[in-house]
């Protein structure tokens, strides 16, 4: 009589526990042949976590949200909205399957290429919103906000809303310092034309997807060598809600038939589209501002035409030095007040930029090196 080889229940059970505990994971272990900025599009955060939320707060000029706007027009702006959250959820989602459906349907190269950079983009929108969730402004609900950006945002892309939350607040209290957490991304630029090509070329190529992932993995397999309950713990906190997640996207794909849309059509624009608008993003809100200690110009907006927006800025994340001045702000408020500092004349005070190409450019001013002639033997 052969006997199967089981985990021990106590492991099952801490498996399920950790699943469903905020997480408290490591940074993942970078690849010292990295670049610096290549560092910056990270899966965890470990920072502690403050969660005060009177106006915003950092560590350079404080700026309180009565010194911009009346009491009335804080209110208005700080409004949070249960419907529109969870609206804008599935809207992302309903992008990300008509796009599949596009394919589907028409499959050609045109269309698979559009389907990829739509989905990737979504990808990038669901990691937004996680981002409101994190700043607790996604819902008015808590128990809403919390669902929507962990279960149905973060865990789809593989992001983590606990570990993110305390990391994000202390990027934005010490914004552009030495502490700040996400100076690694803005720090190295300018770059050379030929630097930010290759980099958006592995972007581009799945190299730098690949590369994450194996290090996030990683990371979740814990340390060689601890017992099999730590391990499994650990697993479970680092990816367990990512796995049901995808399992259950892969699961109902699989149920209508398209299985192959999984890999085809979420894995590809994850490791691809959605890599290389994280990156640009990244640039365009941090990169080369004018004055790190002022709280109107140590961050930046980017105006984006709506055939833009679609596919690099998706949920109004351009308007970014608005949501470091008013960290609070939902980013579906974020146009509202944007008009209400140009009415009351801050548009001059802040960083603000025509376009991306016009960031890109400015990132990649960096004069290459003038080549060493070979000397003739």
């Amino acid at each position: 009589m052969t006997h199967c080889r089981c985990l021990p229940s106590g492991v099952i059970l801490a498996l399920v526990a950790r699943i469903h505990e905020p997480l408290q994971p490591t940074p993942i272990p970078l690849d010292p042949r990295d670049e610096p900025e290549d560092d910056a599009l990270q899966l965890s955060r470990d920072e502690p976590e403050d969660n005060s939320e009177e106006g915003n707060w950092c560590n350079i000029t404080p700026m309180r949200g009565h010194e911009l706007l009346t009491d009335q027009e804080l209110a208005e702006v700080r409004r949070r909205s249960d419907v529109m959250g969870l609206a804008l959820v599935l809207h992302a989602w309903a992008i990300i399957f008509a796009a599949m459906a596009l394919f589907a349907v028409w499959p050609n190269p045109l269309t698979f290429l559009l389907a990829v950079m739509l989905i990737g983009s979504r990808q990038l929108g669901l990691a937004i919103l996680m981002h409101d969730a994190a700043h607790k402004a996604l819902a008015r609900t808590f128990w809403l906000n919390e669902f929507l950006g962990s279960w149905a945002c973060g865990a789809a892309v593989a992001a983590d809303l606990y570990a993110y939350r305390p990391y994000h607040l202390k990027h934005h209290r010490y914004t552009q310092q030495a502490e700040d957490p996400d100076l690694v991304l803005s720090a190295p630029f300018p770059v050379t034309r030929a630097s930010l090509a290759r980099k958006l070329l592995r972007d581009l190529s799945g190299q730098t997807g690949f590369k994450q992932r194996r290090a996030q993995l990683r990371a979740a397999l814990g340390t060689p060598g601890a017992p099999l309950n730590a391990r499994v713990q650990t697993f479970a906190a680092k990816l367990g809600r990512p796995l049901i997640v995808n399992g259950l996207l892969f699961a109902g794909l699989c149920a209508l038939g398209f299985w192959w849309l999984y890999p085809a059509l979420w894995l590809v624009p994850l490791l691809t589209w959605y890599m290389a608008v994280t990156r640009v993003r990244n640039i365009a809100e941090h990169a080369l501002v004018p004055d790190n200690d002022d709280a109107f110009r140590n961050a930046r907006t980017t105006l984006a035409a709506p055939l833009v927006a679609l596919f690099l800025a998706p949920y109004w994340v351009n308007y970014h030095v608005e949501h470091h001045l008013l960290m609070w702000v939902p980013c579906y408020n974020l146009t509202k007040l944007h008009r209400l500092l140009r009415q009351k004349g801050y548009l001059l005070r802040l960083e603000i930029q025509p376009s991306y190409w016009r960031v890109l450019e400015m990132a990649a001013a960096k004069p290459a090196l003038p080549r060493t002639p070979v000397a003739a033997t």
